[in-house]
C-alpha cells in the first residue's frame, strides 16, 4: 500500500510535465548552476565528514574514556534537532565575538562556505553513526591477532580493521553524501537563498515555489530523485557484493 502511494508520487511528477519543459529547464543556466553547486559542495561537506567520522566513530566503538556517553549523546543533536535550529545556532555562534572574529578571515555567512558549513554539521553525526555500527560489527579478534603478529594499534588499524570495514565505510560515504545533497533548512538559515551564488537543488525548489513556477520545481525535484535514485543504485550494489561469497 506504501509503495502505491509513493509511486503515485513519482508518476504525477513525472507526467505534470511534458519532457521538452523539463530538458528546457534543467538545461537552463541556472539549475545547472544548482546541480554543480549542489554536487561540489555536497562532497567537499561528505569528505570532511567521513574523514572526522572515521576516526571518532573508531574511538567510541573501540575505547572507553571519561566523558563517552556526554560525547555520543552531542553527536547525536544534529540528527533529533530540526536542521532549522542547527542552522540558526550556527548563525548564532557567528554573531559572538569568537565567530564574528572567524567571519572576518574566513566568511561563512550567505556565503559558498557556508553550504558546505551547514551540510558538514547536519551529515558529520549521521556518518558517525554510521561507521560506528561498521566497526561494532567487526571483531576484534581480528585485531588483537595482528597485534600479537607485532602491528602496532595504528597499522593494525590500517592494514584490518579498515580493509575489512570497506563496504561498510563506501555505503557510508554514499548515504552521507545523498543527504548532504538533499540539505535544506540549516543551508538556507546559514547560507541564504540567493539565485546564482547560494542556490543548491533544495533552495532551487524553494525558489521556484516562492515564485509559483511549479514546472521549475518539478523538474528540480526530477533532478534530485535522479541523484537519490543513482545513490540507492550504489547502495544496493554494495550491499548484493556484502552477501555474495
Amino acid at each position: 500500500m506504501l509503495g502505491a502511494y509513493f509511486l503515485c508520487l513519482i508518476v504525477s511528477l513525472v507526467t505534470y510535465s511534458d519532457l521538452r519543459t523539463y530538458l528546457d529547464t534543467i538545461l537552463s543556466g541556472e539549475i545547472l548552476f544548482a546541480i554543480k553547486l549542489s554536487l561540489v559542495t555536497a562532497t567537499v561537506a561528505s569528505v570532511f565528514a567521513m574523514a572526522i567520522a572515521v576516526p571518532a566513530a573508531y574511538a567510541l566503538s573501540r575505547f572507553d574514556f571519561p566523558g563517552k556517553h556526554i560525547v555520543d549523546s552531542l553527536l547525536d543533536l544534529p540528527i533529533f534537532i530540526s536542521p532549522v535550529a542547527i542552522g540558526a545556532m550556527i548563525l548564532i555562534f557567528f554573531n559572538s565575538n569568537t565567530g564574528a572574529a572567524v567571519e572576518k578571515v574566513f566568511p561563512f555567512v550567505f556565503e559558498v562556505q557556508g553550504i558546505v558549513l551547514a551540510q558538514f554539521t547536519i551529515v558529520s553525526a549521521l556518518a558517525v553513526r554510521l561507521m560506528k555500527s561498521t566497526f561494532d560489527g567487526i571483531d576484534t579478534r581480528y585485531e588483537n591477532v595482528s597485534r600479537t603478529l607485532g602491528l602496532s594499534k595504528t597499522k593494525s588499524f590500517f592494514k584490518v580493521t579498515l580493509p575489512l570495514a570497506k563496504n561498510g565505510l563506501i555505503a557510508a560515504a554514499v548515504i552521507t553524501w545523498a543527504r548532504a545533497i538533499g540539505e535544506f533548512g540549516a543551508t538556507v538559515t546559514l547560507a541564504g537563498a540567493t539565485p546564482m551564488k547560494t542556490e543548491t537543488l533544495p533552495v532551487a525548489i524553494q525558489l521556484s515555489f516562492a515564485t509559483a513556477d511549479i514546472h521549475k520545481a518539478a523538474a528540480v525535484i526530477l533532478v534530485l530523485m535522479i541523484i537519490s535514485g543513482i545513490a540507492l543504485v550504489a547502495l544496493r550494489t554494495i550491499s548484493f557484493k556484502e552477501v555474495m561469497p
